[in-house]
């Protein structure tokens, strides 16, 4: 466990513990609390649920309310073609189904994806992780036909460059591009450490997939629903993926993931093929709904923006004197910050972790998180409120100050 805090209650972007201790939460329960802990009209929606019913399966006895939010995540995802969606229950299940709908659509079975890609913890999505430590340790062999290709970060000398001449290469030496169903991509890698796909690197993406007959598929788990400033972080590069993945934030608290795609591909799978049987639960459904209505009526796109250019800010300011920091960085309000020891220049999860500690004793809930453990990830409620804003970048700053004490 990331704490030994064991919750009692909840409000917005705080948390009391079982001894009425209060944390500032900049973790969100991994990126699924974009509008708070306990958003009222998110609880009135579940609740308003619950008193009519709480399970048929859909695709047993379906009902109205999963119809209509799949028509508006058919609005609202990337692309101006006709598109379908399926829901289901977690990230790591819509990725594995988005896997499914491409090699069924395409005849294809090969998926090439990238290091310090994140796609889940079932077998799949252990495969398409580009991280070993601790996804894949102790679990024995992959599934077959997932490649990795190296993800562009200037920051560690790896350029869009590098990674197209990296793919070009894995099509001469390893893979037929002629059988890779799909390449599987986020926009801004989350566990990997909150790096943002270039634009040149999607676009080329984009072209090289129409070019070969290749699906291209974005996992927007982490990234939807405002995090980023857009809804979609595929928004922001004008890049449209063929399949889309979210969860998380989507349920507002409640379990519950989609698959948005062309039409067509996701109608190839055979009746029977998709599904689950707690996919699109009507209480997350519900909730769903109440958490896009939050987005808009909230305006917290907007709003994202201008709580990540305060943070980014705050950290800046503490370059001079804090010689450990390497980077700044994310879209909207997904921000990290990167630490490297100040003598060697490598990557430090030393210092990271004691930010971390250090922020947690004095009430401030952190996130470490990139394939050298070296990154500080920030994730907090986008409805967080201006003061408790203001007090947790002063937590994070002598966070930051005393881990160098």
């Amino acid at each position: 466990m990331t704490t030994q805090i064991y919750a009692a209650r909840a409000r917005n972007s705080e948390i009391w513990d079982a001894e009425g201790r209060r944390y500032i939460d900049f973790a969100s329960g991994i990126a699924v609390l974009n509008t708070g802990h306990c958003h009222p009209k998110v609880i009135a929606a579940a609740k308003e649920q619950l008193d009519r019913f709480t399970h048929t399966c859909h695709q047993v006895v379906p009902y109205e309310n999963y119809v209509h939010l799949a028509e508006r995540l058919n609005r609202l995802v990337p692309g101006s073609f006709a598109k379908k969606t399926i829901f289901v229950t977690t990230g790591a299940e819509a990725v594995e189904n988005a896997v499914k709908i491409a090699r069924a659509a395409t005849g294809r079975s090969a998926v090439v994806a990238f290091s310090g890609g994140f796609h889940g913890r079932t077998f799949m999505g252990m495969a398409l992780t580009g991280k070993v430590a601790p996804y894949k340790i102790g679990f024995g062999s992959m599934p077959g036909d997932v490649f990795h290709v190296p993800f562009p970060v200037a920051l560690h000398g790896i350029s869009v460059a590098d990674s197209l001449a990296a793919l070009e290469r894995l099509f001469k030496a390893d893979v037929d591009p002629a059988r890779v169903a799909a390449i599987i991509v986020e926009p801004v890698q989350g566990e990997g450490g909150f790096y943002e796909s270039p634009r040149d690197f999607l676009v080329a993406l984009r072209e090289i997939c129409d070019q070969r007959g290749i699906l291209l598929i974005a996992d927007e788990v982490q990234t939807g629903f405002a995090r980023t400033g857009r809804m979609f972080a595929m928004e922001r590069p004008g890049v449209v993926a063929d399949i889309t993945t979210m969860a998380k934030s989507l349920g507002g608290g409640f379990p519950l993931a989609a698959v948005t795609g062309r039409a067509e591909l996701m109608d190839a799978p055979g009746p029977g093929g998709l599904g689950g049987t707690y996919g699109g639960n009507p209480v997350g459904i519900a909730a769903a709904h109440a958490v896009l209505d939050v987005i808009e009526e909230e305006k917290l796109c907007d709003r994202a923006s201008l709580l990540g250019a305060r943070l980014k800010q705050r950290l800046e300011s503490l370059r001079e004197d804090v010689p450990e920091i390497a980077d700044i960085r994310g879209p909207g309000f997904m921000n990290a910050i990167e630490f490297n020891d100040a003598m060697k220049g490598l990557p430090s999860e030393k210092f990271a972790g004691t930010v971390r500690l250090k922020a947690l004793e004095r009430g401030l809930i952190l996130l470490t998180c990139g394939v050298y453990g070296n990154v500080i990830r920030f994730l907090s409620p986008i409805t967080i409120e201006d003061s408790v804003m203001n007090e947790a970048l002063d937590l994070l700053e002598a966070a930051i100050r005393d881990a160098r004490a």
